[in-house]
């Protein structure tokens, strides 16, 4: 039964005899300073299947159930058990056979850096966000941006990261888009496997989340996602599919929301059905937590395991074995998997030994990656790279004197040193705090410009910022969004009145340039007027020193935008997120997870059309396209030739301006008439490094998994024999080259 966090000094007393009485049963189970365990199971050149199936057959009953199931979570007042104060300060413990040499499962929020790692004293790095990274279009940093995550993992002691978000952006008020990786699925599902594939290489138990549907955050605990299962198989699964194939993540999270009905972490289809039937997926499931609803029920439909207690998968398991309604060969299945993913990561071969993480190394990887994910939308009459002869620059707005805003929920890494912008005093990172990390702009520009003024004004006075503006030779005004697990924005526009400071600003100097930094697209009235915008997102340890880079040209940018900035809310497809009545209004403001209410639902009748492909379809004018970004160069296309036996095209990309610069030519195809759609959807892409004027012939192999579509009388996807189209270029808007391809 879960214990509350105990408060008087008599129920502390009491809290710690029964931990010193768990602590000892454990040590029972392997005393201290024992040898290893030597049973043929630890022969690591066995395959991961048949270790785990070695395990399995000496296993309790008493010892299948503990590992279904987690045992708390350090900082929930809700969500106490003996046996939590293991976990390290992570988000959840699964207990191990230490007899048998399997170790406990220690699981860490680990999105974008090691959450609460400020406790251990070793700081982690915090990387730029989850969707930052994506608009790098690159695999080489999506597999650094792991390794770095998954060895720091280590350092701290934990065995299992709790990341891997890949929720498409159906919904880009969505409070966790920052947490994902945009709206193709192409694009997500390649570099999130990419991250997986190098996060779980360093012994740590990969995940992929949260499966699925998991796309807004109002009512996130009973939300029905209403979708035909074609556009289910063709969209928010097919990103899932692509990261498991590439990443192979040991375990899998399924969601908070309904799906066609059923809670996602008891839906027979998604799970049973679709991960290990048609996708032969051979690790674990892991509830979101609090997102188990069931036992046999959830059981059957393919849960392994529930977080981050017992309530459904603890006595309530072992009663429904007893009792014949749950069938031991379905304990024995979840057993087997869970074993599985410990084998198959390498965390019973290598165990964590707590140690220092290198931060020089991390805060190196940090940089590059933010400087890759950096995108340039708007530059006129070449207002960047800054020039030399730039006197005296006015910094206005978004705290960017001391800092960089990051993205909250359980996402959120601790900044070096605490809150940047204290909260009332308060320095510690608390659930949906507004976190700063100590990344100063204004320091980092004044390291690179010595040579100029640089002033800075907060720009809660909008007439004192214009006249700061009007004074200088270029006025940069930080723009902030701030988003969080746990609520939805309520429009795309910049909080707290700051599109009209930015308009004042820019009425009072020609040469503004507006630097945003935010967890997904924000609306723009102000951009006709401004020169300038550089789109920072969260942009993690480093995020000042890679800015800055940029806009002094250190750096070339080479970000293309991961997700269509709308020119307006009413563009979207739901222009409006369906409101909760009173008595759901709390159902996933807070990390506590009920789930309990029933007949609140979102219908997504756009279907297969999914960012760009519905702005496309419904002729809608955009403010940014879908792989959009400017460099400080520029590239022309030509020579467009298809390969219809190898399914590739091949096209020349030229550097034709003044210095070296990467570009990431993207490919994209539509379908025959058969297929039914009026839309294109990505089918490749390649970064292209380039001297000035370098020319580099450049190939690309048609993704077969956007070659097809999904029958649902079959249940299978085929190809539709017959003409497609291809078209490449720089952006889902702008395609020079088009051709076609006949395939079948």
């Amino acid at each position: 039964m879960p214990h509350c966090l105990l408060k008087s000094s008599a129920a502390v007393a009491t809290a710690a005899v029964t931990l010193a009485l768990a602590a000892v049963s454990v040590q029972a189970q392997r005393p201290h300073g024992s040898a290893p365990v030597k049973g043929p199971w630890m022969d690591a050149s066995l395959p991961p299947e048949q270790r785990a199936d070695m395990v399995l057959q000496q296993m309790t009953l008493d010892e299948k159930i503990d590992m279904l199931h987690g045992n708390g979570m350090a900082h929930a007042d809700q969500w106490q058990m003996p046996l939590t104060y293991q976990m390290n300060g992570g988000a959840g413990l699964v207990v191990g056979v230490p007899r048998l040499g399997i170790p406990a499962i220690i699981m860490s929020d680990a999105a974008y850096g090691v959450r609460s790692s400020g406790e251990n004293g070793r700081y982690s790095t915090a990387l730029p966000s989850n969707f930052a990274s994506a608009n790098s279009w690159d695999t080489n940093s999506a597999c650094a941006y792991g390794e770095l995550i998954g060895r720091e993992l280590r350092n701290q002691g934990f065995t299992m990261t709790l990341g891997g978000g890949v929720n498409l952006t159906r919904e880009p008020r969505n409070g966790r888009t920052f947490e994902y990786m945009g709206e193709d699925p192409l694009l997500a599902g390649t570099l999130v496997g990419n991250r997986i594939r190098c996060e779980q290489a360093q012994h740590i138990i990969g995940d992929i989340k949260h499966y699925a549907l998991n796309d807004q955050e109002t009512g996130r605990n009973i939300v029905d996602a209403r979708i035909s299962r074609r556009a289910l198989q063709e969209t928010d699964l097919l990103a899932f599919h692509i990261g498991i194939n590439i990443g192979h993540p040991a375990a899998v999270m399924c969601s908070y929301n309904r799906i066609n009905g059923d809670y996602a972490c008891e839906n027979t289809y998604t799970l049973h059905d679709v991960l290990k039937g048609q996708w032969k997926f051979p690790g674990f499931v892991l509830s979101d937590w609090g997102g188990t609803h069931s036992t046999d029920k959830a059981s059957a439909a393919g849960l392994d395991n529930e977080q981050p207690l017992d309530k459904y998968y603890g006595p309530a398991l072992k009663a429904a074995v007893a009792s014949h309604k749950v069938p031991m060969a379905e304990i024995d299945d979840h057993v087997r998997r869970m074993l599985y993913g410990e084998f198959v990561s390498g965390i019973v071969d290598h165990p964590t030994e707590k140690s220092v993480p290198d931060i020089d190394r991390g805060m190196e990887t940090a940089l590059h990656m933010e400087e890759k994910s950096i995108v340039l939308l708007k530059n006129e009459h070449d207002i960047l790279p800054l020039a030399p002869k730039v006197r005296t620059i006015a910094l206005i707005g978004g705290h960017a004197d001391v800092g960089m805003i990051s993205g909250g929920g359980s996402a959120q890494v601790d900044p070096p040193g605490g809150n940047a912008v204290p909260v009332n005093g308060r320095k510690d990172s608390f659930w949906q705090s507004h976190v700063y990390f100590p990344t100063s702009p204004l320091k980092a520009l004044q390291a690179k410009l010595p040579g100029a003024r640089i002033t800075y004004t907060p720009g809660d006075d909008p007439a004192a910022a214009a006249a700061a503006a009007r004074n200088a030779d270029v006025a940069i005004v930080f723009g902030t969004q701030w988003t969080s697990e746990g609520m939805d924005l309520p429009s795309l526009s910049l909080p707290d009145n700051q599109d009209a400071l930015i308009d004042q600003v820019a009425s009072a100097n020609k040469n503004t340039i507006v630097v945003l930094e935010t967890g997904t697209a924000v609306t723009m009235p102000w951009l006709p007027k401004v020169a300038g915008v550089v789109e920072t997102w969260y942009a993690g340890s480093n995020g000042h020193r890679a800015l800055a880079n940029v806009i002094t040209g250190e750096v070339n940018p080479t970000g293309k935008l991961a997700m269509t900035f709308p020119a307006s809310e009413a563009d979207l497809p739901h222009p409006k997120i369906a409101p909760l009545s009173r008595e759901m209004e709390n159902e996933g403001r807070s990390a506590v997870n009920s789930g309990t209410g029933t007949g609140y639902s979102t219908s997504y009748d756009e279907g297969l059309k999914v960012g760009y492909k519905w702005y496309e379809s419904e002729h809608k004018q955009v403010l940014f396209p879908f792989g959009f970004g400017l460099s400080y160069t520029t590239y022309a296309y030509s020579g467009l030739k298809t390969d219809a036996g190898a399914r590739s095209v091949t096209f020349t990309v030229k550097n034709t301006g003044k210095r070296a610069g990467t570009e990431v030519a993207q490919v994209y195809a539509t379908l025959p008439d058969a297929a039914g759609e009026a839309f294109q959807r990505l089918a490749g892409w390649q970064r292209v490094d380039l001297q000035a004027g370098e020319s580099k012939t450049v190939t690309v192999t048609l993704a077969p998994e956007v070659l097809q579509v999904f029958d649902e009388a079959s249940e299978s996807f085929h190809m539709v024999p017959g003409t497609y189209g291809v078209r490449v270029g720089s952006s889902s808007a702008n395609e020079p080259l088009k051709a076609t391809i006949h395939l079948q």
